[in-house]
């Protein structure tokens, strides 16, 4: 078997979280709140279910970013690539 890939790095912080909950609320996919933060579905669905930060309330609308579809890397990338 291969070895497992390093960790990103990347951690969710409890403003992060209630970002989440707020595009959850306003009805983002799981999908598309990954991209923005760059963990996999399952973060989100853990903020979701209470699993983490269960005592962190959604943010106000005013506050959450654009909805998505996000640009993935890729996407960016292949985007300022043909500039």
């Amino acid at each position: 078997m291969g070895t497992r890939a390093e960790p990103s790095g990347l951690a969710l912080t409890a403003q992060d979280a209630a970002l989440i909950r707020g595009m959850i609320n306003r009805g983002d996919r799981h999908h598309d709140i990954a991209a923005f933060f760059g963990v996999n579905q399952g973060r989100v669905a853990e903020i979701k279910d209470g699993s983490r930060y269960p005592g962190v309330q959604a943010a106000d609308a005013d506050e959450l970013p654009p909805k998505g579809p996000y640009l993935t890397p890729k996407a960016a990338w292949q985007e300022n690539r043909l500039r």
